[in-house]
């Protein structure tokens, strides 16, 4: 007998809950505990499900510093968020945190079932998927207009981070590089692109198609 897929829901309404449950139901996947905040959902990930299913508005604490926590004491287990607004910030953030993806809170049912079933089986998010091509923006970058401005691949990739929004501790967590050595990359790059902050370098990436 093949053993069930277990999914731990994390969402703050119940009629959302009940209506994944429904959406879920047939699909071979087991749900083992539904949280309503973030101290439930801590709780229950004891269980240590093959899946988390979180809202990325939970209450009760930050979502992705909550997955970012759970996935110290829980590396086996993968966690997939949901977002209300198409935010490539929460995509980016999701992402930065490790979630294997974040789908849009109108997700269809066969979108839901195998985003689930390829985070547990450790399967990329679908290519056309937002988060997706969110996360391939945040991979190392050598594109022609940020090698024209002296960029090094590792600058153009904290660059496409500082333009989705993420703070200098979220690249760092991301990269898995210290805070200081974030600093010092940003500051490179603002120096060889001309630029006085982060929110002109963010301009700049998005003008030339950085992200």
């Amino acid at each position: 007998m093949t053993t069930p897929l277990t999914l731990l829901i994390a969402y703050p309404k119940e009629l959302i809950r009940a209506g994944l449950r429904s959406m879920l139901a047939g699909s071979g996947i087991k749900i083992v505990g539904e949280a309503a905040d973030a101290p439930s959902t801590r709780t229950l990930a004891k269980k240590k499900p093959a899946v988390v299913l979180l809202d990325a508005a939970i209450p009760g604490g930050d979502a992705f510093d909550l997955v970012a926590t759970l996935r110290k004491t829980m590396p086996v287990t993968k966690f997939v968020m949901l977002s209300a607004d198409d935010n490539p910030t929460y995509m980016a953030r999701a992402r930065a945190v490790g979630a294997a993806n974040c789908l849009l809170k109108d997700v269809s049912h066969k979108e839901l079932v195998t985003a689930i079933e390829n985070a547990a089986n450790g399967k990329p998010a679908a290519a056309s998927a937002r988060f997706a091509k969110v996360a391939a923006s945040m991979e190392p970058r050598d594109g022609r207009a940020a090698r024209d401005s002296g960029l090094t691949p590792r600058e153009g990739q904290v660059l496409s981070h500082v333009a989705f929004g993420l703070s200098n501790d979220e690249i760092a967590r991301a990269l898995q590089i210290s805070v200081e050595t974030v600093k010092e990359h940003v500051q490179n790059l603002l120096r060889k692109l001309s630029v006085r902050d982060r929110t002109q370098a963010a301009v700049w990436a998005v003008k030339v198609g950085i992200i």
